[in-house]
């Protein structure tokens, strides 16, 4: 008898250990989101090395609507599906473009943002357009948008050298030792390291390729998915979300 009641405990014990690992990540009351923090301005550090940006102001706000406590853990970029299908976060929040590719290993909310790849150039260079780049040498941030834009298009096979960055910053500290003649990026990253140093760069006249932001969260977890959606429409509807955007761009860019 003794063996056996031995027996119910440990296989209780076992059950009870499956469910908890099979509860969804934030019923806990608090949220990992995974971020670039050198992706100015959606997530950054400020002069004091705060986290700071429109994603981290517009995140806090949601997880105040979810009733719930958020960290922001700052990851490789080029390992963030790694990072949330591992549980280590609960959220990629970001600047994370929506693409199908992206679609087939995570769930998205609906587009929140709109953004462009574009290509900056110092103010000074004499290129003008995308063709001008042929046989040039152009970095951006590996396993990025930028990187899937370029990809994607004729482009990258006039280009001499693509070279790949773990962040934007080094990408266009390259490009300033004129290293690099042009740095394909993120539209909303390049106009605010245009607003901070002024007649540095400029962008070249056409654009990649127009994409949106959402956030990712685990597949299977749309309880998860469901309740974000919820509060994020809340902060459109009540006009949270303009004045965030107000904040850091200067009008209102949220899509409702």
């Amino acid at each position: 008898m003794k063996r056996k009641g031995l027996l119910v405990v440990l296989v209780m014990m076992a059950i009870a250990a499956i469910a908890g690992c099979s509860s969804s990540k934030g019923d806990d009351g608090k949220l990992v989101i995974g971020i670039d923090d050198k992706f100015a301005p959606m997530g950054f550090r400020d002069d004091n090395n705060e986290i700071v940006g429109f994603d981290i102001d517009y995140a806090k706000a949601a997880a105040e609507k979810m009733g719930q406590e958020v960290t922001f853990q700052p990851i490789d970029w080029s390992a963030k599906e790694s990072e949330l299908n591992s549980g280590r976060i609960d959220m990629i929040w970001n600047g994370y473009t929506i693409t199908d590719e992206r679609k087939e290993k995570v769930l998205f909310t609906k587009p929140y943002l709109e953004n462009s790849q574009v290509v900056v150039v110092l103010a000074d260079s004499a290129l003008a357009k995308l063709d001008d780049l042929a046989g040039k040498e152009v970095g951006l941030q590996s396993l990025s948008s930028a990187a899937d834009a370029l990809d994607a298009s004729p482009l990258k096979a006039k280009i001499a050298n693509v070279s790949e960055f773990p962040d934007n910053v080094l990408a266009l500290t390259d490009l300033k030792s004129k290293r690099l003649d042009g740095v394909v990026i993120d539209e909303v990253v390049a106009r605010y390291y245009m607003s901070k140093e002024k007649g540095t760069y400029k962008l070249l006249d056409e654009s990649l390729a127009p994409e949106q932001y959402g956030i990712g969260i685990k597949k299977g977890n749309e309880a998860l998915l469901e309740k974000l959606q919820k509060a994020l429409d809340e902060l459109s509807s009540e006009g949270t979300a303009a004045e965030i955007s107000t904040k850091w761009f200067g009008e209102n860019k949220v899509l409702n």
